[in-house]
């Protein structure tokens, strides 16, 4: 008997058919607002972080925090204005 992993083949298909399919006219499993600001708030935190240890010998605490309250600012906004959408689409 064959052993299935959960990484095989046939998921790795799948899983390129639905990202495909997200930047296209059709329906996917997957949500491209949430893909797009998962990427924006992923590339926002490794700027901050690459910063932070760059700057690590003379970085205060102050700094880490304007940091962070500003991302966390951004990402709220982001996530407010996808909730907003999703009440004034009509549910199929």
């Amino acid at each position: 008997m064959k052993k299935k992993y959960f990484f095989g083949w046939t998921n790795i298909k799948w899983l390129i058919r639905e990202l495909i399919a997200v930047w296209s006219n059709g329906n996917s499993y997957f949500s491209k607002k949430r893909i797009e600001s998962t990427i924006a708030f992923a590339s926002a935190v490794g700027a901050i972080l690459g910063f932070m240890i760059s700057h690590r010998a003379t970085i205060t605490n102050s700094e880490v925090l304007s940091d962070a309250t500003l991302l966390f600012v951004i990402s709220g906004y982001m996530v407010n204005q996808i909730q907003k959408e999703k009440k004034n689409e009509p549910s199929a």
